[in-house]
Protein backbone atom coordinates (compact mmCIF):
# COMPACT_ATOMS: atom_id res chain seq x y z
CA UNK A 1 0.00 0.00 0.00
CA UNK A 2 1.31 3.47 -0.92
CA UNK A 3 2.33 5.81 1.86
CA UNK A 4 0.04 8.82 2.25
CA UNK A 5 1.04 12.46 1.94
CA UNK A 6 -1.37 14.85 3.60
CA UNK A 7 -1.84 18.17 1.81
CA UNK A 8 -3.65 20.73 3.95
CA UNK A 9 -4.91 24.07 2.67
CA UNK A 10 -6.06 26.95 4.81
CA UNK A 11 -8.57 29.78 4.58
CA UNK A 12 -9.79 31.17 1.28
CA UNK A 13 -7.91 28.64 -0.83
CA UNK A 14 -11.32 27.22 -1.76
CA UNK A 15 -11.71 30.44 -3.80
CA UNK A 16 -8.72 29.78 -6.04
CA UNK A 17 -9.37 30.47 -9.68
CA UNK A 18 -11.60 33.44 -8.92
CA UNK A 19 -9.92 35.22 -5.98
CA UNK A 20 -7.20 37.66 -7.07
CA UNK A 21 -6.09 35.67 -10.13
CA UNK A 22 -3.31 38.22 -10.71
CA UNK A 23 -1.77 37.03 -7.41
CA UNK A 24 -2.88 33.40 -7.11
CA UNK A 25 -3.40 32.39 -10.73
CA UNK A 26 -6.42 30.89 -12.42
CA UNK A 27 -6.07 27.27 -11.31
CA UNK A 28 -8.72 26.02 -8.90
CA UNK A 29 -8.08 24.02 -5.76
CA UNK A 30 -9.36 20.96 -7.66
CA UNK A 31 -6.72 21.65 -10.35
CA UNK A 32 -4.00 21.74 -7.69
CA UNK A 33 -5.28 18.51 -6.18
CA UNK A 34 -5.15 16.81 -9.59
CA UNK A 35 -1.54 18.01 -10.06
CA UNK A 36 -0.57 16.61 -6.66
CA UNK A 37 -2.28 13.26 -7.24
CA UNK A 38 -0.54 12.83 -10.62
CA UNK A 39 2.87 13.69 -9.16
CA UNK A 40 2.36 11.51 -6.07
CA UNK A 41 1.15 8.56 -8.17
CA UNK A 42 4.32 8.77 -10.26
CA UNK A 43 6.35 8.61 -7.04
CA UNK A 44 4.25 5.76 -5.56
CA UNK A 45 2.53 7.85 -2.88
CA UNK A 46 -1.13 8.45 -2.11
CA UNK A 47 -2.56 11.92 -1.39
CA UNK A 48 -5.07 13.07 1.21
CA UNK A 49 -5.91 16.60 0.03
CA UNK A 50 -8.06 18.87 2.22
CA UNK A 51 -9.06 22.50 2.71
CA UNK A 52 -10.65 24.33 5.63
CA UNK A 53 -11.33 27.91 6.62
CA UNK A 54 -11.32 26.84 10.29
CA UNK A 55 -8.07 26.93 12.25
CA UNK A 56 -9.19 24.27 14.73
CA UNK A 57 -10.08 21.84 11.96
CA UNK A 58 -6.64 22.33 10.39
CA UNK A 59 -5.03 21.62 13.78
CA UNK A 60 -7.10 18.41 14.07
CA UNK A 61 -5.96 17.33 10.60
CA UNK A 62 -2.31 18.05 11.43
CA UNK A 63 -2.68 15.83 14.49
CA UNK A 64 -4.24 13.12 12.30
CA UNK A 65 -1.37 13.36 9.81
CA UNK A 66 1.01 12.81 12.71
CA UNK A 67 -0.15 9.19 13.02
CA UNK A 68 -1.66 8.36 9.63
CA UNK A 69 0.58 10.21 7.18
CA UNK A 70 4.10 9.69 5.93
CA UNK A 71 4.53 13.43 5.42
CA UNK A 72 2.65 16.71 5.31
CA UNK A 73 2.44 19.63 2.90
CA UNK A 74 0.75 22.72 4.27
CA UNK A 75 -0.43 25.96 2.71
CA UNK A 76 -1.91 27.59 5.78
CA UNK A 77 -3.03 30.70 3.89
CA UNK A 78 -3.39 33.65 6.25
CA UNK A 79 -2.86 31.35 9.26
CA UNK A 80 0.76 31.14 8.13
CA UNK A 81 1.28 34.59 9.61
CA UNK A 82 -0.89 34.27 12.72
CA UNK A 83 -1.31 30.74 14.02
CA UNK A 84 0.79 29.62 16.91
CA UNK A 85 -1.74 26.80 17.39
CA UNK A 86 -0.84 25.41 13.98
CA UNK A 87 2.86 25.80 14.72
CA UNK A 88 2.45 23.87 17.98
CA UNK A 89 0.58 21.07 16.18
CA UNK A 90 3.20 20.93 13.42
CA UNK A 91 6.04 20.80 15.93
CA UNK A 92 4.37 17.77 17.53
CA UNK A 93 4.35 16.03 14.12
CA UNK A 94 7.08 13.46 13.67
CA UNK A 95 6.79 13.43 9.88
CA UNK A 96 8.55 15.67 7.35
CA UNK A 97 6.69 18.90 6.59
CA UNK A 98 6.92 21.18 3.56
CA UNK A 99 5.35 24.64 3.57
CA UNK A 100 4.04 25.87 0.21
CA UNK A 101 2.60 29.16 -1.06
CA UNK A 102 1.36 30.02 -4.53
CA UNK A 103 2.71 33.57 -4.40
CA UNK A 104 6.12 34.77 -3.26
CA UNK A 105 5.19 35.95 0.23
CA UNK A 106 8.44 37.93 0.45
CA UNK A 107 7.42 40.17 -2.48
CA UNK A 108 4.13 41.04 -0.85
CA UNK A 109 2.96 43.09 2.15
CA UNK A 110 5.40 43.13 5.08
CA UNK A 111 3.03 41.23 7.39
CA UNK A 112 3.26 38.26 5.00
CA UNK A 113 7.06 38.05 5.37
CA UNK A 114 6.82 36.23 8.70
CA UNK A 115 5.69 32.62 8.80
CA UNK A 116 5.03 30.73 12.02
CA UNK A 117 4.71 27.55 9.96
CA UNK A 118 8.30 27.73 8.69
CA UNK A 119 9.61 26.97 12.17
CA UNK A 120 8.31 23.41 11.83
CA UNK A 121 8.94 22.85 8.10
CA UNK A 122 11.84 21.03 6.50
CA UNK A 123 11.57 23.51 3.64
CA UNK A 124 9.48 26.25 2.05
CA UNK A 125 8.41 26.60 -1.58
CA UNK A 126 6.81 29.87 -2.64
CA UNK A 127 6.21 31.94 -5.73
CA UNK A 128 5.80 29.20 -8.35
CA UNK A 129 2.02 29.03 -8.46
CA UNK A 130 0.57 25.55 -8.88
CA UNK A 131 3.96 24.14 -9.83
CA UNK A 132 4.99 24.78 -6.23
CA UNK A 133 2.60 22.07 -5.06
CA UNK A 134 4.19 19.55 -7.43
CA UNK A 135 7.66 20.60 -6.27
CA UNK A 136 6.49 20.17 -2.66
CA UNK A 137 5.24 16.64 -3.37
CA UNK A 138 8.55 15.75 -4.99
CA UNK A 139 10.60 17.26 -2.14
CA UNK A 140 8.48 15.57 0.50
CA UNK A 141 8.64 12.18 -1.25
CA UNK A 142 12.43 12.52 -1.32
CA UNK A 143 12.55 13.41 2.39
CA UNK A 144 10.30 10.47 3.29
CA UNK A 145 12.38 8.05 1.25
CA UNK A 146 15.60 9.32 2.83
CA UNK A 147 14.27 8.85 6.38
Amino acid sequence: MAKTIYILNGPNLNLLGTREPEVYGTETLADLEARCVRKADALDFAVDFRQSNAEGELVDWIQEARTKGAGLIVNAGAYTHTSIAMLDALQACDVPIVEVHLSNIFRREPFRHHSYISGAAKGVICGFGGLGYELAVEALASAISAA
